[in-house]
Formats: C-alpha cells, structure tokens, sequence
C-alpha cells in the first residue's frame, strides 16, 4: 500500500504531504482544486512520462516521493534490476526540471523510466475517466476470462511453447528464402578464407618470438663488429685488459711474497681474469650461434608479412584470426548442411505444432468451464449497480489458426435493457454505463487480481441516486483486498471511504495553492453536505445516515 506522498513544486501544489491508509481513500473538492495532481503525482513515481509544463512557475525542479508498505512480492523484480530491496518497504523518488533531463530512484538506486514504469505496472492497477476503454478490446477482455478461469499457468506454458514454435519457424523460413547460387557462393568464400588461414598454420605467441629473432638477424653485422672490437679489448689488442691483468697478478704475486695481506687482493685480480675468459667464450659462442645467411632472414620476412596480411585481413591479433576461421567454419558447416537443417526444422516446427494444438485445446477447455460463472458474476454485479434487468453474456469462439494467446476470441456482449438484443460490448454501452461495467468486472476479479492498489478517478461519472450508493459499497468490498483511492463528486461514494479527504485551494499573494486535509466527525459531515448541494439541516441529516450505513 502507498503509506505517503510528498509532492513539492507540481502544478498548483508548492509543498504537500499525503499521509494514506489502507482500504478505500477517497478523494473530494471542488472542481479545479487539483484532485487529480494527486493522482497524477502518484502516477510520476510509477513511470509515466512528465509534462515540464507541469512544474510550478518559477521552480527550479519538481519532485515526488513515495513510501511504499507490504511490498515483499517486488523483491524479485528489484534483485534482477541489481537493486537492494529495504524489506517489505519501497522508496521511490522522481526529478525532473524544466530545462534539463530528469532523474528518478528506487530505494536509492538511480533507475531508468522503463524500470520504474515496469515496478508501477506491479503496484498498481490505474482507471481513470477513460481508463475503461480497454473494456472494449477483445483481447482485454480474453485476459479477464482468463484471469477469472485460473488460466494463467496454462496461459504461459502455452506461450512459452509459442514462442519456441515461432521462433523455429522464422529460423526455418530464414533457410527456405535463401537462394541456392548466392548460398554456393558464400560457402566458396567462406573455404577459400578458412584455406588461406589454415595454411599459414598460426602459432599464438609465434609473431613475438619471430620479431625478436627478425630483429637480431637485421642487426647481424653490427653484432659481429661489437664482438670483435670486445674481442680485440679484452684479449687480442697488445696492452689488451687480460694482458695487463696479467701483469697485476705478478705484481700481487710479488706483493704477497712480502706480505701475507696481499692473498686477498691477488685472488680478486685472479677472479676478474677467470670470469673474463668465460665471457669470452659465451660471447664467442652467442656469435657464432647469430650467423644466419640471407635465405633465412628474408623467409623470417616474409613470415611476418604473411602474419600481418592476416592480421590486416582478419583481426587485430593473431588470436583473433583464428578466432575468426573458428567462427567462419562454424558458418561454412551450417551453410554446408543447409538442407539436413531445414529438414530437422520442419521436423521440429511439426512437433511444437502439434503440441500447441493440444495445450490450445486444454486452454480452451479451461476457459469454457468459466464463461458462464463469469457471465453470471458479472450480471449479478450489474444488477447490484443499477442494471436491474440487464443481461451479460461472454462469447468465447474458435479461431482458424494458432495465436499466441491460444485458438479462442473472446468477446462481451451486452444488453443494459429488457426486450433489447445483446450486442458488443463497444457496441451499446455509454460512458456512464462502461464505468459501471468496468466496476462489475473488477468486483468480480478482486480475489485473482494481485496488483495491491487500485486507483479510481471519477468511475462514478454519469451515475446517482441508489446506482451511486451500489457504486460506494462496492468500491468499499473491493477495498477489503486492495487500497484503493477513488476521487468522487459524489458524496454517496464519498460517505463509503474509510478515510476521507477534501483537497482545497486558495489564492496567497497572487499564487494559487492546494492543500489537503482529513476529515472526521464534523468536518466530513459538512463536506458531504456541500457535496449534497447545500448545509441545510437536511443535508447534513442525509450525510450523517451515508455515513451511517458504512459503520
């Protein structure tokens, strides 16, 4: 249920808070006092789109905020949208501003419009005064038989079954519609690519190397001349650094013969001695090893060019190429086998088919069982709203073809009078009589309707007297297992809330703005008297019996 509204900077309101309750909340005033910018605030933390028009002149940004109470069964659809769910509870919150885009957030979280219009579409089940309209569609009304028969489990193994089947066939059709030449064409393509990939027999980390190796052979003589001028320093040179070592350790040699503290000095001159030899002969070794003739480094050349053709050609990686053959032979072996696929789709389209056809006739018996129940549910409700010798009839017929809703077309008909003929629905019904009907079906959907909240604004058009007072109670049975918020002019409908509140609107310093207060006692009795027409005693009399008749 919505525990409260704060509204700041909408239309005529600078600063309100709603408080709710649950069961029925109703809404009165006077015309023009901005009843449905409540609901319409309501309807902007629940995703509908927002009019700029609509923020108060001379705001900077409007907002809305919402607490939302016993909202455990959205836990699932916030988890899939990442979203922290707060317990049973529910913070939205929506921005917008005049001159930029607007934001919104759910416990929180940062969330788009369609997220939030997705969460709305849970929480609450919205008719305004043309909101009954969807009444006139067939197709609205198969998904109240449905809803009323118990079909939904039904409903959606057929359509999970539906979408497999459909999907097979556009796979299948996507086949058939391919021409034969353009079809040897590609697979030709697609072997010469894989071809010219397989050949070159990539190796993942074979171009590092192959660099590395390119790039010492290009500096080949360079690398000899270095060898040679170490060479000729360290060894081969007269004065070269072995030579005068040489004469170091005789020195030291001589030295350690007068004094023992020498032997150190003459084992390190020793050390540099041994350690040079060795580099030579490593140096000598990696020389020899670096002799590479120039067949070989133009193949090394030419393998690189080869790879970065490839590459060029394919991806930016060696990986990647033969990420691309992989990808190109799987298109090759389906296109290569074309023919066996289409044959184990038409195999497979034939199956689901036939297993439609048998969950379609199941859904159709479950929804035969429950048209008449439903019929007579219904003209019962009208009857009790003011159609008192009224006839309602749901016409369920078969369809030719499979659809995704089964093989049946459902239709309402209707005959508000004695002695006139039962026609559609859209056919016969006033905007005053569709109010009525619509309020019949949802009195008798109220136990299988999961969404929470109901809202209603001005169902009551075009009704009165006793027909207004049916109106109220029913409103009020519905309130049992739902909230519900009704704005009314009519205090009969009025008299049935249980909570009761007069939205009003004065003039300060040239600015118009809404406040709300809840009435009790008193102040509820004189509300219904104006409603009523006047505060004469007899007013209020009859307000205080309306009110009487709820207790």
């Amino acid at each position: 249920m919505l525990q409260s509204l704060r509204i700041r900077n909408l239309a005529v309101i600078e600063d309100l808070s709603w408080e709710l309750e649950s069961g029925l909340n109703v809404l009165t005033g006077e015309t023009g006092a901005g009843k449905s910018i409540l609901i319409d605030a309501f309807n902007l933390i629940l995703g509908e789109r927002a009019d700029k028009g609509m923020i108060r002149d001379g705001s900077a940004e409007c907002s809305v905020e919402g607490v939302l109470a016993d909202c455990g069964f959205t836990e699932s659809f916030l988890e899939e949208q990442g979203i922290k769910p707060e317990g049973d509870e529910l913070l939205l919150k929506r921005v917008f501003y005049p001159e930029k885009a607007g934001k919104q957030w759910i416990n929180g979280s940062p969330v788009t419009l369609q997220m939030l219009k997705k969460l709305g579409d849970l929480l609450v089940d919205m008719h305004g005064p043309h909101d009954h309209q969807s009444l006139l569609s067939v197709d609205e009304q198969l998904k109240a038989l449905d809803a009323y028969s118990g079909a939904d489990q039904k409903l959606a193994a057929y359509r999970e079954t539906y979408l497999e089947w459909k999907q097979n066939l556009q796979a299948l059709d996507g086949l058939q519609q391919t021409d034969t030449g353009q079809l040897a064409q590609r697979v030709d393509f697609l072997e010469y690519q894989i071809a010219e990939i397989e050949n070159a027999e990539l190796k993942a980390d074979e171009e590092e190397t192959l660099e590395a190796s390119f790039d010492r052979a290009t500096h080949q003589q360079r690398i000899l001349e270095v060898h040679s001028e170490c060479q000729s320093l360290f060894s081969d040179a007269d004065g070269s650094i072995l030579e005068q070592l040489a004469a170091v350790q005789r020195l030291l040699e001589e030295w350690q013969g007068m004094d023992s503290k020498a032997e150190a000095f003459r084992e390190t001159n020793e050390g540099l001695i041994s350690q040079i030899n060795e580099m030579l002969r490593d140096m000598e070794g990696l020389s020899a090893s670096e002799e590479l003739d120039t067949g070989q480094l133009h193949e090394m050349e030419a393998r690189l060019d080869l790879i970065k053709g490839l590459k060029r050609k394919f991806g930016h990686t060696v990986e990647a190429v033969l990420e691309e053959c992989e990808s190109m032979r799987q298109e090759r072996d389906e296109l290569s086998g074309r023919e066996g696929r289409v044959g184990e789709l038409q195999a497979a389209a034939a199956l689901l088919e036939k297993d439609l056809e048998k969950q379609a006739k199941e859904l159709s018996k479950v929804r035969k069982k429950a048209v008449p129940k439903l019929a007579q549910a219904i003209t019962e409700q009208l009857r009790f709203l003011g159609f008192a010798k009224s006839e309602f009839e749901v016409q369920l017929t078969a369809c030719e073809s499979l659809a995704s809703k089964g093989k049946d077309r459902c239709e309402f008909f209707f005959s508000p009078n004695p002695g006139q003929k039962s026609r559609p629905l859209k056919a016969v019904a006033s905007s005053g009589e569709m109010a009525r009907v619509m309020l019949a079906v949802k009195s008798v959907l109220a136990a299988e309707d999961q969404v929470p909240i109901l809202i209603f604004d001005e169902v009551d058009a075009n009704v009165g007297g006793e027909t207004a007072v049916a109106v109220g109670k029913r409103l009020r049975d519905l309130a049992a297992n739902h909230q519900v918020m009704c704005i009314t002019h009519l205090p009969q409908v009025a008299a049935a809330g249980n909570v009761h509140f007069r939205v009003e609107k004065s003039v300060t310093k040239g600015m118009t703005h809404t406040q709300l207060k809840q009435l009790e006692g008193a102040e509820r009795e004189d509300e219904l008297s104006r409603m009523l027409g006047g505060k004469s005693e007899s007013a209020k009399e009859l307000a205080k019996n309306l009110i009487a008749e709820h207790v």
